[in-house]
């Protein structure tokens, strides 16, 4: 992978994280720094999927790759709020 290429992933990871936050309901009390993390893990593992299913190269937009990606960043930042939550209650 070039260095352009990582470069627009962590892009369009940073993005694919806060739309995953914005589609978890209720407040999110973790930090931004997480929720980026999670987009680009979800962004890339997103991908993946979409390889394996062979919907990663569609013309025009990817929606399909997009809502993989958005879900599982939905999904990490859930963990993340309950991983989150169970500490404070914790500690």
């Amino acid at each position: 992978m070039a260095v352009s290429g990582i470069i627009s992933a962590i892009i369009i990871g940073l993005i694919i994280g806060a739309l995953g936050r914005l589609v978890v309901p209720g407040r999110q009390a973790i930090p931004i720094w997480m929720t980026m993390i999670i987009g680009i893990i979800a962004a890339l593992i997103g991908s993946a999927i979409a390889r394996g299913l062979g919907v990663a190269n569609t013309p025009g937009i990817d929606w399909i790759e997009l809502i993989i990606q958005v879900a599982l960043a939905a999904v990490g930042v859930m963990g993340a709020v309950a991983l989150y939550r169970r500490k404070s209650v914790g500690s």
